[in-house]
Formats: C-alpha cells, structure tokens, sequence
C-alpha cells in the first residue's frame, strides 16, 4: 500500500473521530434540519445529478459490465426523488440517541439505567448503487454518528457529488461536514487500510457480494455488521391451510427474485406435498422458474404430468440464487426440515406455514435465524416492513445486531447511574 494512500485513510479517519464528539451532542433538531437540507438539495440539484451519473453508467458501459449492473448503478428522476423522500421518511423517525430504558433502583440507593448513544464512526463499503451514499449517510447521521462511505469505483463521481450535497446540508445545519466523508480514491488499497483502522473506526457495515464479504471477513480488524447470504426456507407443515401456503409461497419467490430475503429452497411435508405442490408447482413454472428438485419431488410432480424439472445436487441447496431459481425438497416431517435448515441455511430468514401452534412455536423457538416467521412471505423481512423506517442493512451475525438494522442497530447502550451520596460499604 502507497504512503499516500495512508496518509490520506489516516486523515479522514482522524477527522470523522473528531466529528463524531460533535455529532453525539447533536439535537434531534439539528440533525433533522441536515436531512432536510440534504434532501432539498437533492431536488435543486437533479438534472446535475443525472449528468453527473450518466458519466459513470458510460465508463461502466465501455469497461463492460452487464445490463443488471448497469441498472444498479443508473440515477433516472424517480431513484432521485426517492432518496430526497428517504431523507423525509428518517426525519420522521425517532431519534434514539438519550433514550433512557431499564430504570430500577437498588437496595443500596442508587437507580441504575440504560441510556442509548451512538457507535462512533461508522465505515461503509459498498458497491454500485449510488443510492446507498445518501441512505447510509441519512441512517448514521439522525443515530449519532459520523461515517465513512467507500463506493465502488464505478460510481466514484456521482457518490463524490452525492458527498459533497450531504456536506452542503450539514454545514447549513452547524454540523461538520467531516461527519461524511466518501473516500474519492478509487484504489482498493484504501479498503484494506480503512478495515484495519481500528484507532479511528468503530465498526464496519460491508453491503456487496461474496466476494467483497469474504475479502473483509480474511482481513478486518475492525468489528463489522454483514451477511454472507440469503439461503431464505419456507416449510409448508402437513398442518398447514394449503391456499395459505400456495398464497405465501408463491409471493416469498416471485414478488421480487433479486432480494437477499426472496425464498431459495422449499421444504414440503410429505403428507401434503401430493396435494400442494401441483397447484404451487404450475405457478412457478407459469412465471418461468426453474425448478432444482429431489427424488420424492420430482415422482410427486411427474405423476402430475411436470416437465422440464431439474435434479437437485448438493451445491443447490448451499446457494443464493437471486433469480428464478427454486430447490424443493419434500421431508418427513418438522424435525427433518428443521435439521436441513440447520445445515444449509445462512441464519438470514426462515418460515414455517401451520395451523398447529405446537409446531409453530417449536419452529420459532429452535430455528436459529435473524429473522424466524410464521405463516407469512418471508420477503417482510426488511426495515421498512418491520416499522423500523429504514435499513442499512440486514445482520445475519448474532452480536450487537441481528436482522434489519436500523437506527438503533447503530446505536449502543451504556449504564448510567444516578446516586444521592451513596457509598459503598
């Protein structure tokens, strides 16, 4: 890694650690009149936006990248307006920072407490959606914090603009600028020194691919929210109201395939699958899903007169597909899908269709994921759906945070003790 390259990490690091003191006293009024700022900025500045952007999507164009890739990375009128109606949505939210919780008083006087406060600098490394630079910044800023924001290098010059409206709305609010800083270099070098700055950076929030995920995972230093993948189970229980469950299912896999809380594998219990799965089986199939099934499936579909099925290998139940792709397997009963969630699934979202509550709540209870439903899509797993009002992300970890992480995922809490002479004897 270049000399340059430090010095420049190690200056932006230094600089959100001193704007992180000033954004923790911050009022809910200040930080608020920042993201209207920002977003009234957004608006004034559109067309410059679009301009800006179009420069990125042609370099991306020439250098390659594919039509999905493209798109992800396209700023039209509508992806502008619903960042600046982003803005507005987490200016309605409240503000967590201050909040006292879990009040008692002990015998020996003293009444003890919680209060929520932020985390301190936040790093976020993420990749083609310019989008992001303004959601993340919305999120840290209105929690308290200050953050650094590394996009991809294909959308270096709108995320700089991006930064630089959010510097604009901080500064009419009294609030520093070095509360968001992109970092404007476009060699990878700075991710790896921004992942080991442990002296300035309090937790990193990785939002890419695998690969982006498994580099950070091999080399942070710095503590971080993430998750790897999406392998998301639907378990259609013999107990379960079969139009329900033809009704959910079809919306966890076809309402959107890209999503990381989208259904990839479907479990059906062997009573009802004769049942369930022709009817379910025929909608897939209708919207052009492929269909990756085992042995007891595949004799349960052919029997029905399917075509065009795929035989399931290993690998299939280990992936994230985020396309029209779907592994069903039928079980024996709720102990065996439970086991092969276990095995397979990624602790990200899992659900179970059942009119039996015995069952339900063992399902609850004993699946170990961010986010365990019952008869409903798992695609309701997401901030917005979950009245959180936005995310920055969802966290498949165990610690700190788990599931969408919103305002108060990035927050922490700490004891506060407030005593009247009190000593301890």
């Amino acid at each position: 890694m270049s000399t340059a390259i430090q010095d420049m990490m190690q200056d932006i690091g230094e600089r959100a650690r001193s704007a992180s003191r000033a954004m923790a006293r911050a009022s809910s009024e200040q930080k608020n009149q920042a993201l209207l700022q920002i977003a009234k900025g957004i608006r004034q500045r559109a067309d410059e936006i679009q301009t800006i952007n179009l420069i990125d999507v042609e370099r991306a164009k020439a250098n390659g990248h594919d039509a999905a890739f493209v798109d992800r990375l396209t700023m039209t009128p509508k992806t502008i307006e619903t960042m600046a109606l982003g803005l507005e949505q987490i200016v309605s939210l409240d503000d967590p920072i201050g909040k006292i919780s879990a009040f008692k008083k002990q015998s020996s006087g003293i009444n003890i407490a919680q209060m929520r406060v932020p985390l301190g600098v936040i790093g976020i490394i993420y990749e083609s959606r310019p989008n992001v630079t303004i959601d993340a910044a919305a999120l840290c800023l209105k929690s308290g914090n200050a953050v650094i924001l590394r996009g991809g290098s294909e959308a270096i010059d709108s995320n700089t603009l991006l930064a630089q409206i959010i510097q604009e709305g901080l500064a009419a609010a009294n609030l520093p600028k070095d509360a968001v800083q992109v970092v404007t270099t476009t060699d990878r070098s700075a991710v790896g020194e921004m992942i080991t700055m442990t002296q300035y950076i309090d937790v990193i929030v990785p939002r890419g691919g695998k690969s982006l995920i498994a580099r950070l995972m091999a080399e942070a230093r710095v503590p971080m929210i993430k998750h790897l993948d999406g392998i998301c189970h639907t378990y259609i229980d013999a107990d379960a109201d079969m139009a329900m469950a033809i009704k959910v299912c079809d919306n966890a896999k076809t309402q959107r395939y890209a999503p990381c809380n989208a259904m990839e594998t479907l479990l059906v219990n062997k009573e009802i699958a004769p049942k369930v799965l022709p009817s379910l089986c025929k909608i897939y199939q209708d919207k052009g899903v492929e269909l990756r099934v085992d042995d007891l499936t595949r004799q349960t579909l052919e029997s029905a007169g399917f075509k065009g099925l795929v035989d399931a290998t290993e690998e299939d139940w280990h992936t994230e597909y985020l396309a029209p792709i779907l592994s069903i397997k039928t079980v024996a009963d709720i102990d065996e899908a439970m086991n092969h969630i276990e095995h397979y699934g990624s602790k990200h979202t899992d659900a179970i269709i059942t009119n039996n509550q015995a069952k339900a709540d063992r399902f609850l209870r004993e699946v170990d994921s961010a986010s365990v439903m019952v008869n409903a899509s798992t695609r309701f797993a997401d901030g917005f759906e979950y009245g959180l009002g936005a995310e920055i992300g969802i966290s498949n970890d165990k610690l700190h945070a788990r599931g969408p992480v919103g305002l108060d995922g990035l927050t922490s809490l700490k004891y506060i003790v407030m005593g009247h002479g009190e000593i301890r004897s």
